[in-house]
């Protein structure tokens, strides 16, 4: 843990990184202590006396958005969602694909051919578009599409964790194993699964960003999680028609889909070039 944490310390963008993403958790965890009002409520002097929103003021900090609501309190409890998503579908997503990657891999033969075909037919398909069709058949809900994303983006993941498993099966210390009698759960999760560890680890931390970026997008999209619940990619969404007359509705919330994007992965690109030392010393 010393080597670790001296080695990641070193990296000054992956702290900066690490201080980024702590801080939007902490604030989405805090969200009902440090939303200074409900992410609900329309405030009736929240509008211009034309029914516009509102620019920045003492009163709203960030100003407000068509409905007269305040959108710091709305960003605050949006960073909940973004992160629920990020990390239920994220872990859903590797969970799969490792699952599948392993057992692919192990197994070889026929069923290994099948699975990785499934998982080229998958890959085929543009993943925002697959991401759509399967928006559009179910009711868009937090836990909807966070299966949506989790069921698009566990292709990447099996690729990865079956060209490994595959290379490892035929490695010495796993002949030796099987030679001595050991029966196949043992080999898998004794023997094998460790060394998949640090792959797992890496994708976990980077595929939340893709995770968030692509909930944003299904959200701007119209698709995604519906409204009132707040979402970054939603208010981006509801703030079209007002993009020029009230740029902050559309500013605040797409700095923060970068802040979060860009911080899982830095800590990702650190953890690749600690975990994985072919990696180590590349730019």
């Amino acid at each position: 843990m010393n080597y670790f944490w001296k080695k990641f310390r070193r990296n000054k963008p992956a702290l900066f990184g690490l201080f980024a993403a702590g801080f939007i958790i902490v604030t989405a965890a805090a969200a009902p202590v440090l939303a200074p009002f409900s992410p609900y409520e329309q405030f009736f002097e929240g509008l211009s006396l034309q029914g516009a929103p509102l620019a920045p003021s003492p009163t709203f900090w960030l100003g407000t958005d068509l409905l007269g609501r305040d959108l710091l309190s709305r960003l605050i409890y949006g960073a909940r969602t973004s992160l629920i998503i990020g990390v239920v579908a994220n872990g859903a997503s590797v969970g799969i694909g490792t699952i599948l990657g392993i057992i692919a891999g192990y197994a070889g033969g026929l069923l290994g051919s099948f699975i990785m075909r499934f998982t080229d037919l998958m890959m085929a398909f543009p993943a925002l578009l697959l991401a759509i069709a399967l928006a559009a058949i179910f009711s868009p809900s937090l836990w909807i599409v966070a299966l949506v994303i989790a069921l698009v983006n566990w292709v990447w993941v099996a690729r990865v964790i079956y060209a490994q498993t595959s290379s490892l099966k035929t490695s010495e210390f796993v002949e030796a194993v099987r030679s001595l009698g050991a029966a196949w759960p043992r080999i898998l999760f004794v023997h094998i699964f460790p060394h998949l560890v640090p792959t797992i680890l890496v994708w976990s931390t980077l595929g939340i960003s893709t995770t968030v970026l692509l909930e944003a997008t299904l959200s701007f999209l119209g698709i995604g999680v519906r409204p009132p619940i707040p979402s970054w990619g939603g208010i981006i969404f509801e703030s079209q028609s007002y993009f020029l007359d009230a740029p902050w509705l559309v500013f605040f919330p797409g700095i923060a889909i970068l802040i979060l994007a860009l911080s899982f992965n830095l800590i990702g690109d650190a953890l690749r070039d600690i975990l994985d030392p072919t990696q180590r010393g590349r730019a």
